[in-house]
């Protein structure tokens, strides 16, 4: 009946029956080709990209889903008019719908390939964290002063605080404070009271105090020039861009006269409280830092040496004071406080702090080297990053022969070896993971965490077994008797010591 009413047709409705077939026959093998495309493009990752866009919408736009076809053209064959068919195919569902029905039947995800997406989200997060450092004083003071109104009195001291970079100034003031407190002096860190004298406790502390502010004011001078001379290179490097002077926190000419205020009072107070020779001593590391090892950055590689010399002083400050106060007149000079066999302690710990530059800041700088280099400053972590870790591994191997020579000349126990040994060991074996990986797996941020704790550990090993600190405070508590060489020294100084002479008073006559 159907088919005699289809021929019965007039010329017009049989050629949109024929049309429609057709049609239906080309969905059904595009339909198939679609569904192919489409998984390929999306397990291969190309249909992110502009020409797999561009096919999807060319497919999705002009094929029609072959059951709805199939219902446009039934409807065409119960229809006597073609206007009645085109009616029927336009009330089809939209592209759009189809294509997030085909989307969704073909991007089910498998295990396999699940499992590789995380691994590789892991592994990029993880790379993301190993570039990130947490910030340091002066990013997070400038953070606290831009919080207060602008006419706070604290928001300025945050703010010229934040020059000093108190951090940095803490570190330095460990390095000086525990050689001041290593040389070989016994009322300096004594724990037993009787040997410690009044005029000698308060000369000592005296000093000490001297030593600690007047080396506290230098450094923020030495870092504030630091930061005067580089505001526009510091904005372009994420560590350094919260700078005060590059968020306007304080002005150039007040960095400035801070700098210089804060340099006169520094040396002042170490050439009052101390010697001149320690005042000297940070004179020249402010204007080497702040003036030869600033602009040296942006010109050659050797700037990180000059650096490790900056580093190397403070020691040298602390061991010198402590020897001004053993010093008689005809043993003051400079030369004398320098480099004399007394010095030979100073200079073995000025090594210990020029050898631990190096691992401590090559991995700093491979963590930020991108920074560096678009900062324009030469730092060998992006000039030739295989120098850079030959150079921490170096001088990380160098930390032992430096602490065995201290120990050998006696200014510490056997326990040092043990601290020292433990502290540089574990040094070493980050420099060599961030050697043998050249940075990569989080080998540069496992190296600048060993360096931040190995000083500690190794300064304040040194103070713990200073040789006659535990001396005295040990007999006290088992109650052993004083050394033999002890009292024959004190019974020759009473021998030594001239006793008064007894003079008879004069008989007066009263006779005539």
């Amino acid at each position: 009946m159907i088919l005699r009413s289809a021929l019965l047709r007039p010329r017009l409705a049989r050629d949109s029956i024929a049309v429609c077939s057709q049609c239906l026959s080309n969905a059904g093998r595009a339909a198939t080709r679609r569904s192919f495309t489409v998984s390929r493009y999306q397990q291969s990752g190309a249909g992110d990209g502009p020409s797999g866009a561009l096919q999807k919408e060319y497919f999705f736009s002009r094929e029609p889903s072959r059951s709805k076809t199939t219902e446009g053209v039934l409807s065409s064959l119960s229809s006597s008019t073609r206007n009645n068919h085109t009616t029927s195919i336009h009330n089809e569902p939209s592209a759009d719908k189809l294509n997030n029905v085909i989307l969704s039947e073909n991007t089910e995800e498998r295990p396999h390939r699940r499992r590789k997406r995380l691994k590789e989200e892991a592994k990029a997060a993880n790379a993301a964290e190993e570039e990130q450092l947490p910030p340091d004083a002066s990013a997070q003071l400038s953070a606290v002063s831009s919080t207060l109104p602008t006419s706070s009195l604290r928001r300025k001291l945050a703010a010229y605080l934040a020059l000093a970079k108190p951090r940095l100034s803490v570190l330095i003031l460990l390095s000086t404070t525990s050689a001041y407190g290593l040389y070989p002096i016994s009322s300096l860190l004594a724990l037993d009271p009787s040997i410690v004298q009044l005029p000698t406790l308060s000369t000592s502390t005296l000093t000490f105090l001297y030593l600690t502010a007047g080396t506290f004011m230098s450094c923020a001078s030495a870092n504030t020039f630091n930061m005067f001379f580089e505001p526009k290179y510091d904005a372009l490097m994420q560590r350094t861009r919260n700078r005060p002077l590059v968020r306007g926190l304080v002005s150039r000419h007040g960095a400035l006269i801070f700098a210089v205020l804060s340099g006169i009072a520094g040396v002042g107070m170490l050439y009052v409280g101390t010697n001149p020779t320690v005042a000297g001593l940070s004179a020249a590391n402010i204007i080497l830092y702040g003036f030869v090892y600033t602009p040296m950055k942006r010109i050659h590689v050797i700037n990180t040496w000059v650096g490790a010399i900056v580093g190397a002083i403070p020691p040298m400050m602390g061991w010198v004071a402590a020897a001004g106060q053993t010093a008689t007149t005809g043993h003051d000079t400079w030369k004398d406080m320098l480099f004399s066999e007394d010095s030979i302690g100073g200079w073995f710990l000025a090594s210990m702090l020029f050898a631990w530059q190096f691992p401590h800041f090559n991995s700093l700088s491979h963590l930020i080297k991108d920074e560096y280099k678009r900062a324009g400053h030469q730092m060998m972590c992006w000039v030739n990053p295989a120098r850079n870790a030959r150079v921490a591994l170096r001088y990380s191997i160098l930390m032992f022969p430096i602490s065995f020579g201290f120990w050998a000349c006696g200014f510490v126990s056997n326990w040092f070896l043990v601290s020292s040994s433990l502290a540089n060991g574990w040094m070493a074996r980050e420099a060599y993971r961030f050697w043998k990986h050249q940075g990569a797996k989080g080998t540069a941020r496992g190296l600048f965490w060993a360096s931040v704790w190995q000083l500690p550990i190794l300064l304040i090993g040194g103070l713990a077994t200073k040789k006659g600190v535990w001396d005295g405070l040990w007999r006290r508590i088992v109650g052993e008797p004083e050394d033999e060489d002890s009292d024959e020294f004190y019974e020759d100084e009473e021998e030594n010591t001239p006793k008064p002479v007894k003079v008879a008073p004069l008989a007066i006559s009263t006779k005539a």
